[in-house]
């Protein structure tokens, strides 16, 4: 028997239930999407509120961490020195071009600069340069040599 081909008393005649299930399911879609249609609305406009409230709370925060941003420049920072607890040693930044230009103004060398800290010629050229951070003991070393003037550096080093 071939599928689609029915026989009745002897005829033979060919099954239309291809396009009737095609339009019974396309008339199911139809129907589901329409019942549909009001909830998918309503979900979209939710949607769109949350991005609108999204959108609203990105730029609070973004306004918020720029009013933190400015409130922490405006701290003097002797002030943070006073806040800081006590016992707990200050956080020195350690800037390599400005060692540099304070070694070449008390104008001493690079060796004199590592005799005075107490580290090697390496040290002090790795600093300058920038390739190296030193150490916080070194750092504490380092403030405390670059406070002192020509003539201090130049006794300490025993140099008229």
């Amino acid at each position: 028997m071939i599928p689609g081909v029915a026989t009745a008393m002897g005829f033979a005649y060919h099954v239309r239930m291809n396009t009737f299930s095609n339009a019974f399911q396309s008339e199911i879609v139809r129907i589901a999407r329409r019942e549909l249609k009001p909830e998918l609305q309503a979900m979209r406009k939710m949607l769109s509120g949350h991005r609108l409230e999204i959108a609203a709370l990105k730029r609070e925060i973004k306004a918020l961490v720029s009013q933190s941003k400015a409130a922490q420049r405006a701290v003097a920072p002797s002030q943070a020195e006073e806040a800081a607890p006590p016992g707990k040693p200050r956080q020195v930044r350690f800037k390599a071009q400005a060692f540099a230009e304070k070694r070449a103004a008390l104008g001493i060398t690079q060796k004199d600069m590592a005799k005075l800290l107490g580290a090697s010629v390496l040290s002090v050229y790795k600093w300058e340069s920038g390739h190296v951070q030193p150490r916080a003991a070194q750092l504490e070393r380092i403030v405390q040599v670059l406070r002192m003037g020509k003539r201090t550096v130049l006794e300490t080093l025993g140099q008229p």
